[in-house]
């Protein structure tokens, strides 16, 4: 199948899936799947600087990424539809939301390191996006989480794509401009 139509499948049941509780871009009236698109996005561009790269399950993976976390989608539906390595990528880009919250992120990266490098890059992609600038209500103290957080991606899947690495460490560069501003009102 060519990229344009894994593409249009896996937007549009993500699209569907993300609108069925109206979701969208935090601190936006955006539709979340603009959010997804800017994922994707990454993931086409950085397949242009990186060699050996599954370009169409990446895609795929990217736009999917946030269905089990955030809709009613389940994994045998996303295995139904896109196929088992997909689903897998999926579900080790899903928090364990029965884990303490600090430990969500960490059992979700090591989940990732086990499988193919796109999922790793689709992490990368996916933290490049969020590290704009950040909702009014976050304090100081949530955006350095978030930082942090970012910055422990980073470091953790080290090696996987060196493309997104080095957006990814300029982002968290850029990102220090908001940790010291007060939320607005």
């Amino acid at each position: 199948m060519e990229i344009q139509s894994i593409y249009q499948q896996a937007i549009k049941f993500a699209a569907a899936k993300h609108s069925e509780n109206n979701q969208t871009v935090p601190g936006t009236m955006l539709p979340y799947v603009v959010h997804l698109s800017n994922v994707a996005m990454e993931i086409l561009v950085a397949s242009q600087h990186s060699a050996d790269f599954n370009v169409a399950f990446a895609v795929q993976t990217a736009l999917l990424h946030d269905t089990l976390e955030d809709t009613s989608a389940t994994a045998d539906e996303i295995a139904r539809e896109f196929g088992s390595e997909t689903a897998q990528a999926v579900q080790a880009l899903t928090k364990n939301k029965n884990l303490p919250h600090e430990e969500q992120m960490k059992d979700c990266l090591r989940r990732i390191q086990l499988l193919p490098k796109e999922v790793g890059a689709v992490k990368l992609a996916d933290r490049i996006t969020n590290l704009q600038k950040p909702p009014g209500h976050w304090n100081t103290e949530k955006k350095e989480q978030y930082r942090n957080e970012a910055m422990l991606i980073l470091q953790q899947l080290q090696g996987t794509n060196s493309y997104l690495e080095q957006r990814l460490g300029k982002k968290i560069t850029e990102y220090e401009q908001y940790r010291n501003n007060a939320p607005s009102s």
